[in-house]
C-alpha cells in the first residue's frame, strides 16, 4: 500500500513538472530499450532538479562522476555560464556512442568533456576548479571520490551525491549489503565534515546535498 502510494506521488510529480526535451525523451526511451541496467538514469524528475539546481547557481565548470547514457550530464550542462565546461567521467566504453549522440544532438559537445577511465586517478590531473559536482558512480568510492575533488571547489560550491539512500539499507548498516555499508558511512562523514552543511533530500534514492563553507 505505502510503495503504491509512493509511485502515485512520484507520477503525480513528474506530472507537474517542465517537461523532458525531445532529445532527453528520446535518450530515456533508448536507455530503456536498449542498455543494461536502465534504473540508473536519472531520468525526468531528478534531471529536472539536476538542471533546476545549475541554472540557479550557474557554474563555470561541473564535474560528474559516473556519465552512463549523458542524461544528468545534459541537464547539468543547460546551467553552465557562458564559455563554461561539463567535465564527466566514465569507465564504460560501450556506452560512449550513446553519449556523444545525444550530446551532439543538445549542441554541447564544445562544453561536454568526456573521459573514459578511473575517476580517481582523472580527477588529480585536470586543471579546473568546479563551481558543481555530482556523484553518481561505484558506491564503494563515493567517501574517496569526495576527498578528490572537495579540494578543487571553492568557498560556496556544490556537491550533488546520488542513491545516498541505496534503497533504505542506509538505516541499518549491519544488515545492509557493502554498497549500503559504504554509503552510510558516506552520509556520516558528510555530516561530520565541518568544512561543508549538508542537507539529504529523499528524492528517488536519496541524494545528500553539499555546500562547502
Amino acid at each position: 500500500m505505502i510503495k503504491d502510494q509512493l509511485e502515485k506521488l512520484y507520477k503525480y510529480a513528474e506530472e507537474h513538472t517542465t517537461p523532458e526535451s525531445k532529445n532527453l525523451y528520446e535518450l530515456n526511451r533508448k536507455t530503456n530499450l536498449e542498455v543494461a541496467i536502465p534504473q540508473m538514469i536519472s531520468g525526468h524528475l531528478q534531471g529536472a532538479f539536476l538542471k533546476f539546481m545549475s541554472q540557479s547557481i550557474r557554474p563555470n565548470n561541473i564535474l560528474e562522476i559516473g556519465t552512463y547514457t549523458s542524461y544528468s550530464a545534459i541537464c547539468m550542462a543547460s546551467g553552465l555560464q557562458k564559455g563554461g565546461k561539463l567535465v564527466t567521467i566514465d569507465n564504460n566504453k560501450y556506452l560512449e556512442d550513446i553519449q556523444k549522440e545525444f550530446i551532439e544532438k543538445e549542441n554541447l559537445t564544445e562544453h561536454i568533456e568526456l573521459h573514459l577511465g578511473n575517476a580517481l586517478e582523472i580527477i588529480p590531473k585536470l586543471p579546473y576548479t568546479f563551481d558543481l559536482a555530482f556523484i553518481d558512480a561505484d558506491k564503494i568510492n563515493y567517501t574517496n571520490y569526495y576527498d578528490a575533488i572537495i579540494d578543487k571547489m571553492p568557498v560556496g560550491a556544490t556537491i550533488i551525491a546520488d542513491n545516498v539512500l541505496y534503497e533504505s539499507e542506509v538505516l541499518d548498516p549491519s544488515s545492509a549489503s557493502k554498497n549500503g555499508r559504504a554509503l552510510a558511512s558516506f552520509n556520516q562523514k558528510i555530516q561530520e565534515d565541518v568544512r561543508v552543511e549538508n542537507m539529504l533530500l529523499p528524492l528517488r534514492d536519496g541524494l545528500m546535498l553539499i555546500r562547502k563553507l
